[in-house]
């Protein structure tokens, strides 16, 4: 019997975004659930379908998976290592580099909400942010306008969301870690999640 996964995510929910962006990578038949976050009783709804009481969270049958993290490795097992490096040390990097984004660039997050349209850019720039954006910059320049590691995989999934989280900011990367930004936010299979993501 096939297995039927159903994705719980929710309105704009930037990591909701990636987890079904990793869903549309695996290439596998999924339904989606969009919670309203913020809209009332939305809390108790989401306790019912969520044991973290947060999202996204991945239903398979009786197995429930929460954190966007857990469920793209879910999903490569699922998909037969489909969307992580197949070679162990360049899927080892792919994952300190997610791991990374997953705990870190706190100044971003707070100074630079994300949002789906371009917003003015802020008249300054903290210090605290200005490095994350540096080691943004350290991180996107090897890819220099492909996907990383030469394949579209979680990694790029993961960082689209910060590209275009930046760029509507007006902030674009120069040189190689410019080219890597603007190939994520133009890649279609990201653009058709955002207008998906916009229905929420």
């Amino acid at each position: 019997m096939a297995q039927h996964y159903q994705l719980i995510v929710g309105r704009d929910s930037t990591w909701s975004l990636r987890a079904y962006l990793c869903m549309q990578l695996a290439e596998l038949e999924f339904s989606c659930n969009a919670i309203a976050l913020g809209e009332a009783g939305y809390q108790q709804q989401l306790a019912k379908l969520s044991p973290s009481k947060l999202v996204p969270v991945l239903h398979v049958d009786d197995l429930v998976i929460h954190d966007s993290l857990a469920i793209s490795e879910y999903l490569n097992e699922q998909a037969s290592g489909k969307i992580y490096p197949v070679q162990a040390d360049l899927r080892a990097q792919a994952r300190s580099y997610l791991a990374e984004l997953h705990a870190g660039f706190a100044a971003i997050r707070q100074g630079l909400p994300f949002q789906f349209e371009k917003q003015a850019r802020p008249a300054s720039l903290s210090a605290e942010i200005n490095t994350e954006i540096a080691r943004l910059s350290e991180i996107w320049q090897q890819f220099d306008g492909c996907f990383a590691f030469n394949k579209a995989g979680a990694i790029d999934a993961f960082y689209a969301v910060m590209a275009l989280r930046l760029a509507n900011y007006g902030i674009e990367l120069e040189g190689a870690a410019g080219r890597y930004q603007q190939h994520l936010i133009s890649w279609p299979l990201f653009q058709r999640a955002i207008n998906t993501a916009k229905q929420w």
